[in-house]
């Protein structure tokens, strides 16, 4: 392969990284990472044994 090309890839490699790693605009959540959220919730729910019930005073 041609050094030239080789390096062009690198390039593009890079600039895709770079916009990858830009920090997204202050705002709602994206569905997924709300959605992703939600199910380490009902997780963390589902597997913690149930303490003892309290009891109203």
């Amino acid at each position: 392969m041609h050094p030239d090309i080789h390096l062009a890839l690198h390039h593009a490699r890079a600039a895709e990284l770079r916009a990858e790693t830009e920090p997204r605009p202050v705002g709602r959540p994206a569905l997924r990472t709300r959605l992703g959220w939600i199910l380490v919730e009902v997780g963390l729910k589902l597997a913690t044994p149930p303490g003892p019930a309290a009891t109203a005073h």
